[in-house]
Parts: structure tokens; sequence; C-alpha cells
């Protein structure tokens, strides 16, 4: 083998060795690899030397997708640092370098049966959006680069591939969504050089303003000529930095497309489970995929890397991070699903194709099982009455006159019940005791920290309940079989309701019903045995292998996903209160076919004194600080996430004149143990200091960059020298006229940095009735209040608008803010001081805004 890595070659030694092992492609392209990821003299040479290494490593072979975007975002477009909307970093230099690399792969394949053109759109509009409490959104001259793929003869239906450059402040955003664009550049190259010509076309938007909140999709999909032709859509997004992408949202209906998923990935990774927990609304989160649904009521497939988010959006979300594995199953995910699509027929008239849901699941990450979801209903109710066929059978067997099995089954199925409301009420006092003592989130760095503690407080808290349940049946034989019926029965009850719903995640408790009824009929002889051997034990778990296999990694994903959120989930959602659900609810559900295990067994004393003892050690552990929330190891990190804003505020009265004007610096918190570990560290950060929300005031008088004031109304505010951004917010009232309809038109003009936040609360007696954002229908009052985010990118007129008032002699207070995410007006010396003094394992974001008030 060449160990390129050892050896300090020059690169026309490097390249002479790689040409003298092509006719080992393998072993090339295994040395290559790992000499990228040493990332030592790797770094001296040249994108375009690292390239021609990877064309020879490529001869004579497969193309591989993985040297080549590598290259790409490590080291070009992360290296430019964070890239807000208007930032030179993302207006300029990665969407020139992203045309530049374009422009190769157009000029490389100009010969092909292939035709690419490239359109740099820079579109202006405004929409209203269901997120974060609901608030509209304005965008100006944002950034997208399209560039469509497609037969020299034309095509009139198009696939849309879609990704987004751009980040929020301070963060590099590799993940988020750098590697994506990354993959899709590849895939672009690798398409764009297929011999045979496609009967489709695609378009790759490698999109500018995502991270503002989904804009610059909204300008595509209804400013662009080529969205009219767009009939499906792939979108490529992060929750998290590396691992396997999965794919969380279809449709809205539209089965065709999991199909085409299903049957083209090379590497499937899929839930319904995931897209119905994430289209509830519970994951503070949202995707492009919102957009290009909504809006263009076009279908499509959102894929997102989940692992680790402990790091989405922050600093340490950094090239090196990702795996070439998790770089290559997307891109060879994505290559695969595009170049069947544009094959497909269906992609031509979906219409045809398009009613109906589909049920899809993997196992294991090896094979995705979908079916449609009316033969998902049927096959429910099919598994839901084979079970009440058997409970009716053994109801009406001899012995059981009376209806004395009903009678005991349905004061079992009270004791199961109960015993789970129980053990959940004992565990959230638990997690109460835990919030008061300050220590939460003790689990945010040791994850098993918490199973420790709430896993063994539900386990053992489940088991004491049914021992003494146990105790209590005196007259009551075959006490194991007649609690696997129990469970049998609930699972079922979960299996007819959620199909009811018509939710697709109801084959879960499918599974949880048919393989156990399975198993208890094949197993009915060692059932009447009073204990419990150990060949039917054994043949009892084989039994139920698969659908608790396949549950336990569901139930893993939950955690992966909703542990970080807990660390950006703002300081008015308790995390015991949701982790300890979770772990207990999963226990309940993991337990339910081994509670007769209890009913079974002679004692159970010795497990309950080693949870108990496992319980007690933890709790110790906890109580005593010895379990700290956060760490900053680089190559773990486990940062706590805090927001500061250097900010002047300025308040005018109705007269226009200046009421008050302060400056400080504006810390928010966004996880629940608020400041209290960065305090002893920051002691002017103290309680002393905490703000308290001016109701007369729009948004309580902050700069808040998005309606998030329900989530951390924890707040400090440090006094600090006024702040003076190069190019300061102008704001100004146009004109003021009073309708014929009786109502108030005011005009406003403003010019300012990159991102402003503008507020709206009419007081007792006014009311909006019309605007000129979104539909021009004022939407989404919060508590009173109206938000309007806006944004920009190069060289953006003055942004103007309007509403109107009604009441003419009501009063509105008008609030605009200016954040400066980038340049020489996002630091300040005092920022600078503060920002060097918190801990290793904390992720200060910071930049300065202003915060002006009007009233009218």
């Amino acid at each position: 083998y060449l160990n390129l890595v050892s050896l300090q070659l020059s690169f026309s030694k490097q390249k002479q060795l790689l040409h003298s092992s092509i006719h080992s492609p393998a072993k090339c392209i295994c040395n290559i690899e790992e000499m990228f990821l040493s990332q030592t003299h790797v770094l001296e040479l040249s994108v375009c030397e690292l390239q021609e290494i990877n064309m020879i490593c490529c001869k004579g072979r497969k193309r591989r997708l993985v040297l080549l975007p590598l290259l790409t975002f490590h080291f070009q477009i992360t290296s430019v640092g964070p890239r807000p909307v208007g930032s030179p970093e993302n207006e300029v230099l990665t969407v020139g370098y992203l045309l530049e690399q374009i422009e190769k792969i157009r000029v490389e394949t100009a010969a092909g049966p292939h035709q690419l053109t490239v359109d740099v759109q820079r579109p202006t509009g405004t929409f209203s959006i269901d997120f974060l409490g609901g608030f509209t959104s304005f965008y100006d001259r944002v950034t997208n680069i399209a560039v469509r793929l497609e037969p020299k003869s034309g095509t009139h239906h198009l696939m849309l591939a879609n990704c987004h450059f751009d980040t929020v402040a301070n963060s590099p955003g590799a993940s988020d969504d750098a590697v994506s664009c990354a993959v899709m550049l590849e895939v672009l190259h690798s398409l764009a050089n297929q011999s045979t010509p496609f009967h489709h076309g695609v378009v790759f938007l490698f999109n500018g303003a995502e991270e503002n909140i989904l804009q610059a999709s909204h300008g595509f999909i209804t400013q662009h000529p080529w969205a009219k032709q767009v009939r499906a859509f792939i979108n490529l997004e992060a929750a998290g930095v590396g691992g396997k992408e999965v794919v969380f949202q279809t449709g809205p209906e539209n089965p065709w497309l999991v199909q085409a998923y299903v049957h083209a990935a090379k590497h499937p990774f899929a839930s319904v489970v995931g897209q119905e927990v994430f289209q509830s609304g519970i994951i503070p989160s949202d995707t492009d995929f919102r957009i290009y649904r909504d809006f263009g009521n076009i279908p499509g497939i959102d894929l997102a890397f989940i692992e680790n988010g402990f790091i989405y959006h922050t600093k340490y979300d950094t090239a090196d991070r990702i795996l070439t594995d998790s770089i290559q199953r997307a891109g060879d995910n994505i290559l695969a699903v595009l170049r069947y699509l544009v094959m497909s027929e269906k992609l031509a008239d979906s219409s045809e194709y398009r009613h109906g849901n589909m049920v899809f699941f993997d196992l294991l990450g090896v094979v995705v099982v979908a079916y449609p979801a009316r033969v998902g209903t049927i096959l429910n109710y099919m598994v839901a009455t084979a079970t009440f066929l058997y409970l009716a059978k053994k109801a009406s067997l001899p012995g059981n006159g009376g209806g004395r099995y009903v009678r005991d089954l349905a004061c079992a199925t009270g004791v199961a019940v109960l015993s789970w409301f129980v053990t959940l009420l004992s565990v959230l006092i638990v997690a109460l005791i835990v919030t008061l003592l300050g220590r939460s989130m003790f689990w945010y760095t040791h994850f098993y920290a918490s199973i420790c503690l709430y896993g063994t407080a539900s386990t053992g808290k489940m088991i004491l309940i049914h021992t003494l349940a146990k105790n209590l049946y005196f007259g009551v034989s075959c006490l194991g079989d007649l609690f696997f019926d129990v469970s049998l029965f609930l699972w079922c009850c979960s299996l007819v309701w959620l199909t009811q719903q018509g939710l697709c995640s109801a084959y879960v408790p499918m599974l949880m019903v048919a393989f156990p009824l399975a198993t208890k009929l094949l197993l009915a002889k060692e059932f009447k045995h009073r204990g419990a051997s150990v060949k039917y034990s054994v043949l009892y778990l084989f039994g139920l292998a698969l659908p608790y296999v396949h549950f336990m990694f569901l139930i893993w994903v939950v955690f992966e996903i909703f542990t970080p959120i807990m660390g950006r989930s703002g300081t008015e959602i308790p995390p015991e209160v949701v982790l300890a659900s979770l772990v207990t609810l999963a226990t309940i559900f993991l337990s339910s076919f081994f509670l007769h295990f209890i009913y079974l067994v002679r004692s159970t004393k010795w497990i309950l004194a080693g949870l108990g003892s496992v319980f007690v050690v933890m709790f110790l552990l906890m109580s005593c600080g010895l379990l700290f929330p956060y760490s900053g190891d680089p190559d773990s990190p486990r940062p706590k996430r805090v927001f500061l804003q250097h900010t002047t505020r300025t308040f005018h009265n109705l007269q226009g004149q200046v009421e008050s004007r302060d400056s400080g610096l504006w810390i928010n918190s966004f996880d629940f143990t608020g400041m209290q570990h960065v305090t002893p560290h920051i002691p002017e950060i103290n309680e002393s200091v905490r703000t308290h929300c001016r109701e007369d005031r729009p948004f309580c008088g902050y700069p808040w960059f998005l309606p998030v004031k329900f989530l951390s109304k924890k707040n400090w505010y440090l006094p600090a020298p006024e702040v003076s951004p190069s190019s300061p917010v102008e704001f100004s009232l146009m004109s003021k006229e009073e309708t014929s309809w009786g109502t108030v038109k005011m005009t406003f003009s403003v010019k300012g940095p990159s991102h402003m936040s503008l507020y709206l609360m009419p007081h007792r007696g006014a009311s909006l009735s019309t605007w000129s954002f979104g539909d021009g229908t004022p939407q989404f009052d919060l508590s009173g209040e109206y938000f309007i985010f806006y944004s920009h990118g190069l060289d953006a007129p003055t942004w103007t608008f309007w509403f109107e008032i009604q009441v003419p002699h009501g009063m509105i207070s008008v609030a605009i803010s200016g954040h400066y995410f980038f340049g020489q007006n996002q630091r300040t010396a005092q920022l600078e001081e503060i920002l060097r003094r918190f801990p290793t394992w904390a992720f200060p974001s910071s930049w300065v805004s202003t915060y002006d008030m009007y009233r009218y």
C-alpha cells in the first residue's frame, strides 16, 4: 500500500506514485482518503492539484463522490467563515466561488448530450409564515444561484435539488449547509457527465438566504420562470453534524416520490414517524420544504443530518467534524435518486400519482419498508381484529364463566394503566427536585446519567407497583399469561386509535401487536407453565426481536434529536420535565411485553435493590454538582448557548422628541439554566441586572432578532457605552393621511443594515386593517404585537412600507432594530472584553444592535 500520509513527498512524486498504482483503484482511493483525513501536508496542496489527484484516483473505475465535495466546502466555502445574508462572504466570495466551479463543469461537459444554464437571481418579496408563533418576512435582493441541467433538445419538466450556502452569524456552517451544497455540486458534475440523455431536467438551486427564515426559496418558487416547470424537489438540510441523512418529510401525498427514494437510494434511511413528529410543530425548526410545499404546491423529499445537534449553529460546526462516510452516503443517495427521477415517466405527469400517503420506515438503516397508507389501514385493522378474536376466544373458554376472564383482564389493565401514571408522576417529582436543586441539564454532556437517574426510577417504580399487585392477586392463576394479554390489549387500542386518526405511524403499534401475538400463539404451551424457563425466555425474546429492535432504534433517534434541542429551547421549557417524561415513556413502552415476567419470577427484591442503588448513587452525584452540564472538549463539545447584543436604545414620544436613551450589553440565555453557571466567571451578570418586560413598548423594548421572547424571558442588561455603527438605521415617516374609508395610512422609509426587525404595537382603541406586507392582511397578532423580519443582499434600495390603522385617534408604537452581523460594525471593545471572559464551555454569539421606538 502507498502510505502517502507518512511519506513527505512533493506533489509530483505523489502523482507519479498514484499513476503507478492505478491498477489497484481501491488501494489508491483508500490512501488518498487517509491522506485527506490526516490533514497534514495535504493542506499544502492547491485545490487544482488535489482535484487532479482525485481524477487520477477515479481513472478506470466508477466515479466516487467523496473527494471533490470535501475539497469544495473544506477549502473554499467554509474557509471564508460565517456567511450571513448581506455579507461579502455570502454575497461575493461564496457566490463567486460557486459560479467558478459551475462554469468549469459547463465547459467540461459542453460536448456531451446535456446543456447547462446558470442564472443568478436576486429576488425581492414578502410573505407571512406560521413559525415561532407566526411573523411576516420581507426580503430585498437576496441571492439564488440556479443551475439548469437538461437535454440539449430541451425539456418541459424539472426536478429541483435545493441547498443553502448562507449561515447564521458566528458559525462557519459546515454541516448547515455547506456540505449539502458540496454534495450537490458534485452530483451536478456527475450528472452532467452522463452519456445518456435524460428525459427531464434538474435545477440545482444554491440558495443564499435560508437562515433568514426561508426567504431565498420563496423568491425562487414564486418568481423564477423555471419554477413553473418544477414537478418535485429534494431538499438537503441539517439539524446536526454528520451521521446518516434521514428522510424526515415527504409529500404532501404523492406516494410515488417515496417509492422512487426506496427504489433508487443506495443507503436508505427514512421514517414516517419523524415526518409526523416534525410536522406536528413540537420541534422548533423548519426548512425550505415548507416554502416549496405551501407556496409552490410542489411535492418533495426533505433530508437532514441529525447526529450531534449539540454543535448545530455554533462555532464548532466546522468541516473537519464531518466524516467522509457521511458525505459519501449523501452523495450516493442524492445522485441515485435524481438519476432515477429524471428518467421517470411519473415526473412528467405526477398529477396521476399524487393522491395517497405512504407508510415507510427503515430497518436499522439496511432496508426501507414502504407501502401505501390504505394498505397499512387494512393491515392494521386485520391485526386488531385478530387480537380481539384471540381475546374473545380466551374469554369464551371453559372456566371463564360469568365473565371471570373479562373481569380479570379489566382489573389487570387498570393496574397497568395506574402503574403508568404513578410512575410518570414519581419521576416528574424527581425531575422537579432536580430543578429546585439548580442541577438542570446535568445529563447534557453525560447522557447516561439521565438513564441512570430517570430510567432506574421509572423501571423500579413499575416493578414495585406490579410486585405489590402480584402479592394482592391471591385468587388469580396464570398472572403472567394475563398481563401479557393486558399489554397486547393496550397496544391494540393504540393501534386502532392511531389508525382512526389517519396517522401512518400506526405501523409501530401494529408491529408491537403482530409479532407478540404470533409469538404467544407459537409458545402457547410454554405460557401455561407457572415459571419462566430458559427455553421459554429465549424463544420469547427471539419472537419480539424485530419490533423491539426497531422500536429502540426509533427511541434512539428521538433522544438524538431532542437532547440537543434542550440546549436551545429557551428559558421557559423545563428540560428535566421533558427528558424525564421521554425516558419514562420509553420505559413504559419497552417494558410492556416484559411486565408478565414480574408475575413469573419468584422475587424481584434483588432487581429493586440494584435499581435503587444506582438511583441513589446517581442522585448523590447530581446533587453534589459532579455532573456539570457543559463541555468545552474540542473533540466532543457540549456548549452553552448565549446571545449577546451591544445595543443602544432610543425611545421617542408622540411629539417625536427623545424620551429616554440608554446603552448596554443585552444578554439572552437559550437554555433553562440561565446564567447561573456563567456568573462565577463574570460576576457582573447576576440577578441584579435581570431585565423586566415593559408591556407598553413593542417586544418589551428590546431588539429581538426573531419573535422568540416567549421562549426566553430571562434576560440580563449590563450598562455599556453607546454603539456607533458606520451605517446607522435611518427611519422616517414619509406621509400620514386619512383615507376615505376612515383609516389612517402611514408610509415609512428605512435605510439600514442587512438585518432589521420591525415591531408594530397598536394600543387600545386602534387596530391594523391592512399593510404592504405578505398578502396585505396583517397576520399573526402576537399578544397585540406584529413582527416583521427584514433582510437584504447587496445594493438594496431604501425599504419603503406602509400600513393603515383604524380609529384615527388611536395610537400605535413603531419600533425598528438593526442587527450588525458582520464586518467592523459587529464588534465593540466592550463585547470583545466580555467575550474573553466567558468560559471555554460557552458559545457566546454576539453582535451590535440598535433599537428605536416611535409613537404616533
